[in-house]
């Protein structure tokens, strides 16, 4: 046999491996893992990342198993791996648009009774335009690089070829999950306290006038001034989201 195919051979249970993890995680890290962006970009990288970190990988690999099934199975493992991390990764991205429904609901852009056919059941336009902003933001300031070092030491705390640990793993989704909400009606609550005020007085005003139309009074300045508090903080909240990711990202599993 060719010496160089043989030694091609001997990589290759190795490249299927950190291969496997890394286009699972490509698939869903926010910033780099977009729907929206080519898929041959995305592939591209996958295997530029594998192909540069497999030298440094390779005294980690554990021995090639006779079955082809054992090694089905650790391909399999390595795939759930980077789908968990990739996962974990994206639930602080979503607080942004998440935060962002919240605030449509709240100040009338959009209600749960009149769901809008063109952007979904459960989306809204603020919900869609915060969306789009969450990769933008992410690929200018340079933190899609975080979630990156984090998954190269992630072969260090979960080596190639040994299964995720479940207990470990799911207290860490549940707590990446309670971080996305929290941060969500964070994001919102200017616009709960808001909403509240404005809901109460328009519950006063209609004890005192009856007879008023109270909602074809009340939404045209519900809408004008959720506007306007969503101009004053617009900033502050995209800032506050960006820290708030930035300092996530830093925690993710070997990152740091």
């Amino acid at each position: 046999m060719n010496p160089l195919l043989a030694e091609l051979l001997d990589w290759a249970p190795a490249f299927a491996l950190v291969l496997a993890r890394i286009g699972a995680a490509m698939a869903l890290l926010p910033g780099i893992g977009e729907a929206t962006a080519p898929g041959v970009v995305r592939i591209g990288l996958a295997l530029s990342i594998t192909v540069l970190l497999l030298p440094e990988l390779q005294p980690m690999m554990p021995p090639v198993p006779a079955a082809g099934l054992s090694m089905g199975l650790m391909i399999a493992g390595e795939v759930i791996t980077g789908l968990w991390f990739g996962w974990l990764a994206r639930m602080i991205v979503l607080a942004l648009p998440v935060g962002a429904q919240f605030i449509g609901y709240l100040i009338g852009l959009s209600s749960v009774l009149q769901p809008d056919p063109e952007l979904g059941a459960q989306s809204s336009v603020l919900g869609k335009l915060f969306e789009m902003a969450a990769p933008v933001l992410i690929l200018l300031t340079g933190l899609y690089r975080l979630p990156l070092g984090a998954l190269v030491g992630l072969f260090e705390l979960i080596p190639p070829g040994q299964m995720l640990p479940a207990a470990d793993s799911t207290e860490v989704a549940i707590r990446a999950v309670g971080k996305g909400f929290s941060l969500a009606l964070q994001l919102a609550s200017p616009f709960v306290v808001l909403a509240v005020a404005w809901n109460l007085a328009m519950g006063q005003l209609a004890r005192v006038a009856s007879r008023m139309q109270i909602y074809f009074v009340s939404m045209p300045g519900q809408i004008m001034t959720g506007l306007a508090l969503l101009t004053m903080t617009a900033s502050a909240i995209l800032l506050a989201w960006r820290d708030s990711t930035q300092s996530f990202f830093m925690t993710l599993p070997g990152g740091g």
